[in-house]
């Protein structure tokens, strides 16, 4: 009789770990790139600090939401999902957590959100519903739309109405809006770098993308997406006489930007995906202006 110890059989994950790669929370870069907007137009919204109360809402509120729209974003995909390497494993796709579990988590973390929303006005809780009704619309505009990715813009860039609403007692001023326009260019930026990653199996499974819409001008567009960005918030900046704080943010931000074009020029897959993961720094410098230069002028 052989003496040989069987190896054992792979233990199954438990389901908190399972829940937690779901929501993605070992890869924080995701609701970086929803925060750094949302508390700039925060610290713009309130000339300066906001506040303990509202910074916890909005820190929370962002993590929550987005935790939330991957859940229903991978219950939409999981059919897409399993012909692209990079998503085939993730929970709902590879059958570890099914579709009511992952819905069941969505909804629950979108209403601990709406909870803390709760705790502001109600111009700012009637804004969420419009920010929710985006969030779940996106990861079907897929389906239908060249450019999926304004999409995301849009429901990424919620949070700078909701952050002046909440300051301001329901009030939204254009400059809200022009916020959010620059802010849907860098979501466009950084998502098509992103869409760059998955281009030949997007084409192959039929789902509509920047990336695919593009074509030869993707690295252009992106280019002239991360250009609108800093032109927009840089102009907001020094309107409200943030100074030389803001400026070398936006220095910072600007430098990034370039780096990111010596990674996606070539188009290649760890390139496009390595500029997409630091995008959450370029976004920081931007916001680390605004704060410091708020904080110059107190």
């Amino acid at each position: 009789m052989s003496s040989a110890i069987a190896p054992k059989p792979p233990a199954r994950r438990g389901r908190l770990s399972l829940y937690l790669d779901l929501v993605r929370w070992d890869r924080p870069a995701g609701w970086l790139l929803l925060l750094w907007p949302t508390l700039g137009a925060l610290w713009f919204a309130a000339g300066g600090f906001p506040g303990w109360h509202l910074l916890a809402v909005f820190v929370l509120g962002t993590i929550l939401m987005r935790s939330a729209g991957c859940c229903v974003n991978d219950v939409a995909d999981r059919d897409f999902d399993r012909h692209v390497k990079r998503t085939a494993q993730r929970p709902v796709t590879s059958g570890a957590v099914s579709t009511r579990e992952a819905l069941a988590l969505g909804a629950v973390l979108a209403l601990a959100a709406f909870g803390l929303v709760l705790t502001t006005n109600r111009p700012t809780v009637a804004w969420s519903f419009g920010a929710l009704a985006i969030t779940l619309a996106y990861p079907f505009a897929k389906r239908v739309v060249s450019m999926p990715q304004a999409v995301l813009g849009i429901a990424f860039s919620m949070g700078i109405p909701m952050a002046f609403s909440a300051v301001r007692d329901g009030a939204v001023p254009m400059l809200a809006a022009w916020l959010l326009l620059g802010n849907l260019g860098w979501v466009l930026a950084y998502d098509t770098e992103y869409a760059m990653v998955d281009r030949d199996d997007d084409l192959r499974i039929g789902i509509k993308t920047s990336a695919i819409t593009l074509g030869r001008f993707d690295v252009a567009v992106v280019m002239a997406c991360y250009m609108l960005f800093l032109a927009v918030w840089g102009w907001a900046g020094f309107a409200a006489g943030l100074g030389w704080p803001f400026a070398l943010g936006l220095v910072a931000a600007a430098g990034q930007a370039l780096w990111h074009w010596t990674l996606i020029r070539h188009r290649t897959r760890e390139g496009c995906f390595r500029a997409f993961r630091h995008n959450h720094w370029l976004g920081f410098a931007v916001f680390a202006g605004v704060v410091g230069g708020h904080a110059l002028r107190a």
